[in-house]
């Protein structure tokens, strides 16, 4: 039975994250700044050097290049023209692509548990799940940001990538579930964080077309940017004068070619080098460039540029624990647009899918009994013949399998963290990474409220349409406990224990960030502390993740920050001026 159990899982699920139909191609934007980095001149000078097109170094490099001339250095592929990232319908198809070329890079922590990176410009807003929402205001207070300039880059943001969705009735029934159970009030259609229940944004538009961190480069001032892609940077360069702090002056990128280029700062001491290249990129980088802890330098042979321990400290994902509910009727194709703030640290979120008649895909994605999860099982049991069975038996299994959705649970914070190290020298290597998941007991039981609060929602009468009175809620529990989400070893009384389903169960929401800390590695202007020139600005900043989901506030941060540092040069009420653009 429960081998069946989970071919039905993965086949739903593989229903809700695999549609075989697709959007009109979405238009894309003619930016006459973006290049393949094979036509990189061997050397060239810029006032910035960005080292990462993603989800913060998107929206930077756009408002840096008003006055500036600025490079922005993307080791990914254009996200245009690829419906895999573009179409809704699509989503996951990406997340389980593991070629060499793919926008997302496959990695899984020493935790065992499996996660993605992305490799493409607009970073992570290229592959999630689009739910877009704002940090609360003790996040910003906290960070030591400035509200009204806070605001005012959110809003910026939101005038090119955020949308009200149009909720449906699978996510409509979990929204009066959340509030039939008391997580109160409701809030409505909202971009803030607020207590209670909310519809959050989008960065789907009404057509079912993702909105990403690159369409922010439509800010950009053309002449005063470059965009270079298929460029991985191997190394910044500094200049080391005894007795003063090294500096940031420049950086080694290789090409698609594998052609390497120099690329220097102009000759100003204004000019910088800011590193956005995400949780696992940007600490990686640093000891690659001879910052990071000293001993674990000399273990790889790197030249030490900086002793600095905290690098690659402080690595944090929220876990996240779902359980798969099928419906006795069709439901809509719908990704996160519901969310319930709890009193207690969890965030309830949920997604569904639809019966997907008419030819289901061959490939079922990161969760494909071919590349994905069960992928990982012993290599004893992932035989040719048992992996094509299972296959076979998908795609025999009836409609109804089909149907179904997810409601999950994502704890705030979390307060247990990690580390990160080199594997090696390249860059294109994935660096090892522990997030120690539930390490502390306080996570495990927000954990285990929340997943209590999933199972109050399943059990509500505003839910009742979408689950069948013969499923109670032990029932669900094992037929989601015995999925092989993780590497994990499964145990058998995951059903009875929420505290052990939370640990078995274990999932990435890809929220995690840390490795280059404000406070630890940086000052509160993002300057690394014993090094001048050289900035992070990205989701490695953050000490613990911001709001329910955190895009939001990643490209909020980077133009944020780019207002700053042009603020600091031109002067506050020229800099506000220049930038309303």
């Amino acid at each position: 039975m429960g081998v069946l159990w989970w071919k039905l899982f993965f086949a739903a699920l593989a229903g809700i994250l695999f549609s075989t139909q697709h959007c009109a191609s979405q238009k894309v934007p003619n930016y006459t700044f973006m290049h393949n980095a094979t036509t990189a001149p061997d050397v060239s000078y810029y006032d910035y050097i960005v080292i990462g097109g993603g989800t913060a170094g998107c929206p930077l490099a756009a408002t840096l290049s008003q006055n500036y001339s600025v490079l922005l250095l993307e080791r990914g592929g254009s996200p245009y023209g690829n419906p895999n990232i573009s179409d809704l319908a699509a989503f996951g198809a990406a997340l389980s692509d593991t070629s060499p070329t793919s926008p997302a890079q496959r990695f899984i922590s020493e935790d065992g548990v499996i996660n993605s990176r992305a490799r493409v410009l607009g970073g992570g807003s290229c592959l999630n799940a689009g739910f877009y929402t704002r940090a609360s205001p003790q996040y910003v207070r906290e960070a030591g940001w400035d509200g009204r300039a806070v605001n005012e880059s959110y809003e910026w943001v939101e005038k090119i990538v955020a949308f009200e969705p149009q909720l449906k009735q699978w996510q409509s029934a979990v929204r009066d579930g959340l509030i039939e159970i008391g997580v109160v009030p409701n809030n409505g259609f909202t971009y803030d964080h607020i207590d209670g229940t909310k519809v959050g944004g989008t960065i789907f538009d009404q057509n079912g077309f993702r909105h990403t961190a690159a369409d922010l480069l439509e800010y950009a001032k053309p002449t005063g940017i470059t965009v270079l892609l298929d460029a991985t940077v191997h190394r910044i360069l500094f200049r080391v004068k005894e007795g003063s702090k090294p500096t940031a002056h420049g950086v080694v990128f290789r090409d698609s070619l594998g052609g390497r280029h120099k690329v220097y700062l102009k000759a100003d001491p204004r000019n910088e080098i800011i590193v956005s290249a995400g949780a696992l990129g940007s600490p990686q980088l640093l000891m690659l460039s001879g910052i990071g802890p000293r001993e674990h330098l000399k273990a790889h042979n790197i030249r030490i540029t900086l002793n600095q321990p905290l690098v690659g400290q402080g690595m944090t994902d929220n876990p996240m624990n779902a359980i798969f509910v099928p419906s006795p009727v069709p439901v809509e194709v719908s990704l996160i647009e519901v969310v319930g703030i709890t009193s207690f640290g969890s965030y309830i979120e949920a997604a569904s899918g639809e019966n997907f008649a008419g030819g289901s895909p061959k490939d079922y994605g990161m969760f494909s009994p071919k590349i994905g999860q069960l992928s990982t099982v012993p290599p004893k049991e992932r035989t040719p013949e048992a992996l094509a069975k299972a296959t076979e038996l998908m795609e025999t299994l009836e409609q109804a399998a089909f149907r179904g959705g997810f409601i999950l649970e994502k704890i705030m914070g979390p307060i247990s963290s990690g580390h990160l190290e080199l594997r090696t020298r390249d860059p294109n290597d994935n660096p090892s990474v522990t997030f120690n998941y539930f390490q502390d007991p306080r996570d495990l039981q927000r954990c285990v409220q929340g997943l209590s609060t999933v199972e109050k929602i399943i059990e509500s009468k505003a839910f009742s349409p979408f689950r069948y009175p013969n499923m109670p809620v032990p029932v669900l529990l094992n037929l989601t406990a015995s999925a092989p989400v993780n590497l994990l070893p499964k145990h058998t009384n995951s059903s009875l224990s929420l505290e052990q389903y939370c640990r078995d169960t274990v999932m990435t929401i890809w929220h995690y960030h840390g490795g280059c800390q404000v406070g630890k590695v940086l000052d509160r202007d993002y300057k690394l502390l014993g090094v001048d020139a050289l900035r992070v600005i990205d989701g490695s900043t953050f000490n613990y993740s911001p709001g329910t989901n955190p895009q939001a506030t990643v490209m909020m941060l980077g133009r944020y920050m780019g207002v700053k540092i042009l603020s600091e040069r031109l002067g506050g009420a020229a800099a506000a001026a220049e930038t309303e653009q």
